[in-house]
């Protein structure tokens, strides 16, 4: 029964898109971690087709389930290996097993397949087919590139060096790994690969972390010692991404609606040595850009709530209809349209990054259009002239991001800059220069502390332990 508890919790946060899946699984800190990871993944790929089960069957009505918890159960029971717990949960599934099947049974009639497989959605059917490459970005608040790349080749993996295309990444296997062509201090592995029991990444040493998440941190790129605001920042990867870039120095104000994703994030960020940030359980849209507090805000990154529809295996479980998903991203973008206008009115604001995880127009270059012709004073700048995907025309200055051409999550990102008046009209941005992938292990570049001194610490708590 602890099992299917579990399993619900996590693919109750998942569809909620409270976090990736994998990342869920792992911090749930159940004991039988590849159990508890394919019961979900696979509940989750489902989640469509046993919703569609649950509700002409009734069977929330009838058994007091909750929608997440009946999931994982009936997927288990008829499409999975089988019940693994006996009383009264399976003597439940067993009594409303002749409405379950033909529930099962009609939905392929309807759909014209044979197989439960072939329920799959389109879009579930054709990322089982894509697979990304192992992201992973080295926390220079703790150590460096060269660190982290000389510790993985005393663990028998082989650097390539930095990449030099795209196809280099997508031709990673076995123990190979390099470093992105784009983003200095992002290592990528072979999709296989999973770091979540890693050393480096338990101490906060490694973040795992999509490419395409890394942008809107590495794009805004603030000096230390400046103000920066992260307006809706949790879970806190792309925070922690802001102190690195700021070497935790000046000021990281960060916001969330969400108490207990906050207090998530305030964990994450402890982990990953994080000391500038001040955390606040707070409506963004709710500040106060001439207070004293805020006024002073210089760089903001706004990932405001999106459709998610860019993240594979976060699409939404039953696809809406047409008429309800238009007005769902009408009010979406509203909200995002919100957003942005209130981050460029910070009296000392610089730079914007505005960035979703969406592939949707409406959510993305019709949202930075809207907030452009309301706000003269500031222009958008050129983004990364090698990346290989551009903003839909006319903003090809900004990025998009998507499984089949960059290799990542489906991304968009904008960086909008103020208008010095009388400047000359340079909007080509100046590249960050804070990492630079090494050719060769040398050693450390930064004054932060060296993974060797981990490899000590590791081996001593293991003769205390013994």
């Amino acid at each position: 029964m602890a099992l299917y508890l579990k399993a619900a919790e996590v693919l109750d946060k998942v569809e909620r898109k409270e976090g990736a899946l994998k990342t869920l699984v792992y911090e749930s800190k159940f004991q039988n971690i590849k159990q508890l990871y394919a019961l979900v993944c696979e509940t989750q790929k489902f989640s469509s087709v046993l919703q569609d089960i649950i509700t002409s069957t009734k069977l929330l009505k009838q058994t007091k389930l909750r929608m997440s918890l009946a999931k994982v159960l009936v997927y288990d029971f008829m499409i999975g290996q089988g019940l693994k717990c006996g009383g009264s949960w399976k003597a439940m599934m067993v009594k409303h097993r002749p409405r379950l099947q033909a529930a099962l049974a009609r939905l392929k009639v309807k759909k014209k397949v044979s197989s439960n497989q072939d329920l799959l959605p389109a879009y579930i059917q054709q990322a089982s087919e894509t697979q990304l490459p192992r992201y992973v970005r080295v926390n220079t608040l703790k150590t460096t590139v060269e660190d982290v790349i000389d510790y993985f080749k005393r663990e028998g993996f082989s650097y390539q060096g930095r990449a030099t295309r795209l196809t280099d990444l997508h031709s990673l296997a076995g123990n190979t790994f390099l470093c992105d062509l784009h983003i200095p201090d992002v290592l990528v592995f072979p999709h296989k690969k999973d770091f979540h029991d890693h050393f480096l990444y338990q101490a906060g040493h490694v973040i795992l972390q999509d490419k395409a998440s890394c942008l809107p941190a590495y794009l805004l790129n603030p000096p230390p010692g400046a103000l920066v605001l992260d307006a809706c920042a949790a879970p806190g990867n792309k925070t922690s991404h802001l102190a690195a870039i700021m070497r935790n120095k000046g000021k990281l104000f960060a916001f969330d609606l969400d108490a207990k994703r906050l207090s998530n994030m305030s964990t994450l960020l402890l982990r990953a040595g994080v000391t500038c940030q001040q955390l606040a359980h707070q409506d963004f849209l709710q500040i106060d850009p001439e207070s004293p507090q805020y006024s002073g805000v210089e760089y903001i990154l706004l990932d405001p709530s999106c459709s998610g529809s860019g993240m594979v295996w976060l699409h939404d479980s039953s696809p809406a209809p047409p008429e309800e998903e238009k007005n769902r991203l009408q009010a979406l973008a509203a909200f995002q349209q919100r957003c942005l206008n209130h981050a460029l009115r910070f009296p000392r604001l610089q730079r914007v990054v505005y960035s979703t995880c969406s592939i949707h127009k409406q959510e993305n270059e019709e949202v930075v259009t809207a907030c452009l012709k309301d706000n003269q004073g500031y222009r958008l700048v050129s983004l990364l002239p090698s990346w290989p995907e551009r903003g839909l025309p006319p903003l090809t200055q900004c990025l998009r991001a998507s499984t089949s051409k960059t290799l990542t999550h489906g991304f968009f990102v904008a960086l909008l800059e103020r208008q010095v008046p009388g400047a000359e009209d340079d909007s080509q941005l100046e590249l960050p220069t804070t990492a630079e992938c090494p050719k060769s292990v040398s050693g450390s570049v930064m004054e932060v502390v060296p993974v060797s001194t981990l490899t000590k610490k590791k081996k001593r708590s293991k003769k205390k332990q013994s």
